[in-house]
């Protein structure tokens, strides 16, 4: 089948997009106000851009309280979210009202960052501390501007629970990573396999 996606008009019951892109990891975002009122969410629309410096980004698909709260503070942390914690995570996808945390809606502990005052999931087995370099509103073909807020951050600091560490390593076969699939589907890493990059 072929679909062209301005009609978006694909004869099926769901929208595949989403599907297609998949896995897709998920940047579990913590957050504080300028208030001082914490916030936790999880982005599907996450990933790693650049290693030197070490970039991550999520997109939000509205203004909700993540994006506002780091205008506000320029920090956020990007908690490891992980098979044995999707209950939690899943928790903390509802629409609370301002102010009201998902840490404690979802039973976590919040860990104020060590270089940052946003807070991680005390249970993670990792947690990134980020400064946000910048926000950004992504504009279609024809200049339409996009619903969603692209966050930026470096890097700046990474926790790591030792018993995530084997071997000198994370152990990502172990923790086993939550990715998001499309739909209302997840998985958590599966089989894990090394490949060598070829050689000319």
């Amino acid at each position: 089948m072929f679909y062209e996606t301005a009609s978006n008009r694909h004869g099926l019951p769901h929208d595949p997009f989403k599907a297609i892109v998949s896995p897709r990891p998920i940047g579990w975002i913590g957050t504080r106000a300028a208030d001082g009122s914490l916030n936790l969410a999880p982005y599907s629309f996450f990933n790693a851009i650049s290693d030197r410096p070490k970039l991550v980004m999520f997109s939000s698909s509205g203004y909700k309280d993540s994006v506002r709260n780091i205008e506000e503070t320029g920090e956020f942390t990007a908690s490891f979210a992980s098979r044995n914690l999707s209950e939690a995570v899943n928790l903390t996808s509802v629409a609370a009202p301002h102010g009201e945390s998902e840490f404690t809606i979802a039973g976590l502990t919040p860990v104020e960052g060590t270089l940052v005052r946003a807070p991680f999931v005390g249970e993670a087995f990792a947690a990134l501390e980020c400064r946000m370099t910048e926000i950004l509103r992504p504009r279609g073909l024809d200049g339409t501007v996009s619903d969603s807020y692209v966050v930026f951050g470096e890097v700046v600091g990474i926790h790591i629970r030792e018993e995530a560490i084997r071997d000198g390593r994370f152990d990502v076969a172990s923790v086993k990573p939550l990715a998001r699939l499309g739909y209302m589907d997840y998985c958590d890493g599966g089989d894990v396999f090394a490949m060598m990059r070829p050689k000319r």
